[in-house]
């Protein structure tokens, strides 16, 4: 038996074998019965890495990739007799290098910076009814310029073409838009324009940022030619913009300096997989609650639920596709393939800010001697760019760009004098960019921008300290709390002052198994107080929401003990 959805591989599943298997299998009996008028559809949101589906001894879904959701429609597959059985076969090779495989560790025991395996399913499965013709996606975009909504829907069904499209878009309690549009060719496409309220403060009110993550409430309908409603979906957008000016990263049309933290989303019990929804929540308001206003999840195309605590706490996010490890006409096509799937799933989040399909040249190990995969590594920034204008892309977040909006750099020296002279002044640029080696790197190949681009610390810090553990791994170590509080506040302040970058990434959000070098232990509790950590982040400059810290620490504790332990929220259908 197993606990769906914990991989195997975890406690929390039951199972707990961290041995090397090529696949897993599930099988699964329900009573069920056949609605009239309405599909039955089979979800899974992510399993690792190929999986075959049978429902009742038909063969309903094949799908590659680890990250990213897919789905059946069963209906023709029910059995009369009310009794329905689900196999599940997942392929997932430990030893193939040419996979998307993010953090997951090759080798039997988890080294260095990888993790363990996640095999299987790793996130919710569940069974939906639908009405024959629905709504199946929807895309949101904003233009502040034109003060409108864009609205792409797609219908499925017999009768997707006899059929308007009632959209009602409200804030709080006021109403923003209300219409109907013709479903032409199962596709409803339009630019829903607002009133504009005029003086900015009336204008900030609707704009969506970390600070006021304002959502625009969505309800739509599909209406018969009768006048029937045949499908309703309630959903959320929000007005808000990120762009490039010069050396500065914009949202909403101003400067916006970034203060990010890297985030590998693993817990102790449950490796990739939340252990409840609570606990997504709890990681996106401990982030902020520790003073950063954005996280780069780190190799991990994470849970959409984290996303929409992001979008409704107000956390911006980029979004990075877990790696392959060789360069092969395989590794591209799939590669490419799941990372077009993980930007049509989260399109539409505000949260997300910025897309980055490598990382340090992870799968792409000679890119200053191979044209092929130089060309690789500008073909999906231009293909990024393409499925989402809206939005920066860091084509090889580190060094070694070739294709990028945002000049991403990873400098683990913990001397913050150093990281200050290195980065400290406009006259600095020419040398480092052709002279200085963070991580043994050139920083760019070619001709491309340098000075007028942003620049970022995107990973930096990784100071260590894990009392308990003796080979607790980091990029540098201290022996106390208290000189992990000194030296990250020392550092921050440093980075801080740099006048030549627009943000920074530190490393890191939380322990990750032999990794130590979190502000969090892996169970989330702060190594040092949050009041002291928000400080050193945010600078003593920086005015934003107030936070009453006995209040908030009281608040945190409690959270983690309720939400870190895997919970009853699987067994009864909270996760549907």
């Amino acid at each position: 038996e197993i606990l769906v959805p914990f991989a195997p591989e975890t406690s929390a599943s039951g199972v707990r074998d961290t041995g090397f298997y090529k696949s897993v299998w599930y099988r699964r009996t329900i009573r069920l019965a056949r609605r009239p008028g309405l599909r039955l559809l089979l979800h899974f949101a992510a399993v690792d890495y190929e999986t075959t589906v049978w429902f009742n001894g038909d063969i309903v879904a094949t799908h590659e990739g680890g990250y990213t959701p897919f789905f059946a429609d069963v209906t023709d597959s029910l059995a009369p007799q009310d009794e329905q059985t689900i196999i599940v076969e997942a392929r997932d090779d430990p030893h193939d290098l040419a996979k998307p495989r993010g953090k997951q560790d090759w080798q039997l025991e988890p080294h260095s910076i990888w993790y363990p395996r996640t095999s299987g399913i790793w996130q919710t499965a569940w069974l939906e009814w639908v009405p024959e013709t629905r709504l199946t996606r929807l895309n949101w975009t904003s233009s502040l310029e034109r003060w409108e909504i864009g609205l792409e829907a797609t219908i499925e069904g017999p009768r997707s073409d006899e059929l308007v499209l009632d959209v009602r878009l409200q804030s709080g309690a006021t109403v923003l838009a209300a219409d109907r549009y013709a479903v032409i060719r199962g596709e409803v496409h339009r630019r829903i324009a607002l009133s504009d309220p005029g003086i900015d403060d009336y204008r900030n009110e609707l704009l969506w940022a970390p600070s006021t993550p304002t959502l625009i409430q969505a309800h739509l309908q599909l209406i018969d030619a009768a006048g029937h409603a045949i499908d309703s979906v309630a959903s959320y957008c929000a007005l808000r913009a990120i762009s490039i000016q010069g050396d500065r990263v914009l949202l909403n049309g101003r400067p916006y300096p970034l203060r990010m933290v890297l985030d590998q989303g693993y817990w102790p019990e449950t490796g990739m997989t939340a252990p409840s929804s609570r606990a997504l929540r709890l990681d996106v308001e401990l982030a902020k609650a520790m003073g950063f206003n954005g996280v780069r999840k780190h190799q991990k195309i994470e849970d959409p639920r984290y996303l929409y605590w992001a979008d409704t706490l107000g956390l911006l996010i980029w979004e990075e596709m877990p790696s392959a490890y060789r360069f092969t006409r395989r590794s591209v096509n799939r590669l490419t393939r799941e990372w077009i799937a993980a930007v049509k799933r989260d399109f539409s989040h505000p949260c997300i800010m910025a897309w980055v399909p490598f990382n340090e040249s992870w799968g792409v190990p000679d890119l200053p001697d191979s044209p092929a995969q130089r060309h690789y590594v500008q073909a999906l920034y231009h293909l990024t760019k393409t499925l989402d204008p809206t939005r920066p892309v860091i084509g090889n977040d580190g060094w070694e760009s070739v294709a990028t909006d945002v000049i991403g750099i990873h400098d683990y020296d913990h001397d913050p004098e150093r990281i200050g002279e290195r980065y400290g002044t406009e006259e600095r640029l020419p040398r480092l960019f052709k002279r200085e080696r963070p991580g043994g790197r050139l920083l760019m190949l070619g001709p491309q921008g340098q000075s007028d681009q942003p620049l970022m610390l995107t990973e930096f810090g990784g100071i260590a300290f894990s009392p308990n553990e003796r080979h607790a791994w980091g990029y540098s170590k201290v022996e106390s709390a208290e000189i992990l509080a000194e030296r990250y506040g020392r550092l921050l302040s440093a980075v801080r002052s740099l006048g030549l970058l627009a943000g920074f990434c530190y490393t890191q959000f939380a322990d990750t198994y032999q990794e130590a070098n979190g502000l969090l232990y892996a169970d989330r509790r702060p190594k040092f107080p949050l009041e002291q950590i928000v400080l050193a982040t945010r600078g003593p400059e920086v005015r934003e929401q107030p936070v009453e810290w006995e209040w908030r620490e009281r608040l945190m504790e409690a959270q983690r003990l309720q939400y870190l332990v895997p919970s009853e929220d699987y067994k009864t259908h909270e996760h549907r």
